[in-house]
């Protein structure tokens, strides 16, 4: 299965923060993301989430990222936000509720090919008793 996306990645650069570092928690989850800086913020692109996914199943969170990419779906796109001290350590971790103290990573997926459910069951499959299921065949 091939897939074409797009992923968009922003985050806010407070004035007590390091550029890089803050790169550096974005490549973290996103080594495949070209990143630019701009005053105040990053913007990183990029058209695979497969390191994120990898993280997803050896933190065995794959239920837990299912329902953020569920509850943040409109159409063709969907929604998350991550904790931007966790990225640091290259560790995801969902952001609920306010944007945290140094505010949040927020990434937008719009799934071209196939359609979102397919690619979120790639990236993260549907689970029985805390094992992947095969969904892709």
């Amino acid at each position: 299965m091939i897939y074409r996306v797009d992923v968009q990645v922003t985050t806010p650069v407070n004035d007590t923060e390091v550029t890089d570092r803050v790169v550096d928690a974005v490549n973290a989850l996103f080594p495949e993301a070209d990143v630019e800086a701009h005053p105040g913020e990053l913007l990183a692109t990029c058209h695979t989430m497969e390191t994120f996914s990898e993280r997803l199943h050896e933190q065995a969170i794959l239920d837990t990222a299912r329902g953020a990419f569920f509850d943040g779906r409109e159409g063709d796109t969907f929604g998350f936000r991550l904790k931007k001290q966790a990225a640091f350590e290259g560790v995801v971790n969902f952001a609920v509720g306010e944007d945290g103290e140094l505010g949040d990573i927020h990434v937008r997926v719009r799934v071209t090919e196939p359609d979102v459910e397919s690619y979120i069951d790639h990236v993260a499959p549907p689970t029985e008793e805390g094992r992947p299921v095969d969904v892709d065949g």
